[in-house]
C-alpha cells in the first residue's frame, strides 16, 4: 500500500488509477513474465531485470503504478551485491599478477574512453552532468545504476543509458564472434530450483540483508549494494564459506530492482529518453569501436588472440560477455579477470570521476 507520507501522496498524485492494488500487482507480474520470456528468446542476459523494468515503466506511465517499499528494494540490492562478489573468479589476483601491465593499460584505456564520452554527453547538457558520467561508466549495468542514485544522478536515465549499452554490447560481441568464425554455443537451460546447502544459503541471505540494511542506515552512497559487495568479496576470497544464491532468488531480486527503477519513470522522462536515444546510441557505438581498437592493440603488442582481446575490452555487460566467453574457444580467465578488474576500478573511482567531469555543466530542467 502507498505510505501516508509526502512521498506517498506525491506517488498517488502521479498514479491516480482506481484499480485495486492486487489487480495492479497481477497485471505487473503478467506483463513482466511476458517481456522476460520474449527477451529470453533472444538470449539477452539482462532479461530478468529489463523485463520487470519495462513492465513497471509501462504501468507507471499509464497511471497504474505501484509503490515498491524501500526495505524490499534495499534487500534486493544486498542480494545483487553478494551475487556480484560470488561470481568473481578466484584466479583474479593471479591473472592480474601474471600480466599486470596489460591489465593496467586495458582497464585505464577503456575507463578513460568511457569517461571522455560521458563528459561530451554532459557538455551537451542533454543529461545532468553526473547522470551522463554514470550512464557512460563501463561497469556492471545494475551496479552503476544503483550506485548513481547515491551520488546525485538520475537513476532512471542512468538505467536507460546503461541498458542501451548492454543491448548494443551483446549484439556487437555476438556479431564479432560469428565474424571470426566462432559459433556461439547456446547456453544451458537454467535449473531454477537446484538442491542447495541450506545452512550456507541461510547465511548468505542473512549477510546480504543485514549488510544492505546497515549500508542504508549508515547513509553510505550506494551502501545497500557496496557494503554487501565488499563483505561478499572478503568471504569469497578468504574461502570462509560458500556464497549460495539459487537462480530463483536472483530472479526475484532482479525483478524487485527492475520494478523499483521502472516505477520512478514518468511520461516526461520517457519522452526525454526517446529524444536522447540517437545521441546515446552514437556514444555507445563510438565506445564499442574505440574498445575494438584497444583490442587490436592487445592482439598486436601482447599476442592475445583476437576474440579474447575483444571480449576483455568490451565496455561493460560482464554477464553477457561471460556467457559468450564461456561458450567459445577463448581465454575465459583472462577475459573475466579484465572485466572484473575494470568493474572494481570503476566502483572505486566512479564517484570522484563523476564529480570531477561534471564540474561546470549546467543541470537541465527537472523532468
Amino acid at each position: 500500500m502507498t505510505e501516508e507520507t509526502p512521498a506517498g501522496r506525491a506517488f498517488q498524485a502521479r498514479h491516480p488509477t482506481t484499480w485495486p492494488v492486487y489487480v495492479r500487482w497481477s497485471v505487473l507480474l503478467l506483463i513482466s513474465a511476458v517481456i522476460v520470456f520474449l527477451l529470453e528468446l533472444v538470449h539477452l542476459p539482462a532479461a530478468l531485470l529489463l523485463g520487470p523494468m519495462a513492465a513497471a515503466v509501462l504501468m507507471a506511465t499509464t497511471g497504474g503504478g505501484i509503490r515498491i517499499g524501500s526495505q524490499g528494494f534495499t534487500a534486493a540490492q544486498g542480494i545483487v551485491g553478494v551475487m556480484i562478489a560470488s561470481n568473481m573468479p578466484t584466479s583474479l589476483f593471479s591473472e592480474i599478477k601474471s600480466d599486470w601491465p596489460i591489465f593496467v593499460i586495458g582497464v585505464l584505456s577503456t575507463v578513460a574512453a568511457a569517461a571522455f564520452l560521458g563528459w561530451l554527453m554532459a557538455r551537451t547538457k542533454l543529461f545532468p552532468g553526473t547522470t551522463a558520467i554514470w550512464g557512460s561508466s563501463p561497469g556492471a549495468a545494475a551496479a552503476m545504476t544503483l550506485m548513481s542514485a547515491g551520488y546525485g544522478a538520475d537513476m532512471r536515465l542512468v538505467a536507460f543509458m546503461q541498458y542501451v549499452r548492454v543491448v548494443c554490447v551483446v549484439l556487437a560481441a555476438t556479431v564479432v564472434a560469428r565474424f571470426m568464425g566462432v559459433n556461439v554455443v547456446e547456453e544451458q537451460a537454467t535449473i531454477w530450483f537446484p538442491s542447495i546447502e541450506w545452512p550456507a544459503f541461510a547465511a548468505t541471505i542473512a549477510i546480504a540483508f543485514c549488510s544492505g540494511w546497515i549500508g542504508m542506515r549508515l547513509k553510505l552512497p550506494g551502501g545497500a549494494l557496496l557494503l554487501p559487495l565488499a563483505i561478499g568479496m572478503a568471504i569469497k576470497f578468504s574461502g570462509v564459506m560458500p556464497l549460495v544464491l539459487p537462480p530463483w532468488v536472483l530472479a526475484v531480486s532482479f525483478s524487485v530492482i527492475g520494478w523499483g527503477i521502472g516505477m520512478r519513470f514518468t511520461r516526461e522522462v520517457v519522452a526525454h529518453a526517446a529524444r536522447a536515444l540517437p545521441r546515446v546510441l552514437l556514444s555507445v557505438l563510438s565506445l564499442i569501436a574505440i574498445c575494438g581498437c584497444f583490442a587490436a592493440g592487445l592482439v598486436y603488442f601482447a599476442g592475445i588472440d583476437p576474440l579474447s582481446a575483444y571480449l576483455a575490452t568490451s565496455p561493460g555487460g560482464a554477464d553477457s560477455v561471460a556467457i559468450i566467453a564461456a561458450s567459445t574457444n577463448v581465454d575465459v580467465p583472462f577475459v573475466m579477470a579484465m572485466q572484473v578488474t575494470r568493474f572494481i576500478f570503476v566502483v572505486i573511482t566512479g564517484p570522484a570521476t563523476a564529480r570531477l567531469l561534471s564540474r561546470g555543466t549546467q543541470k537541465p530542467p527537472a523532468i
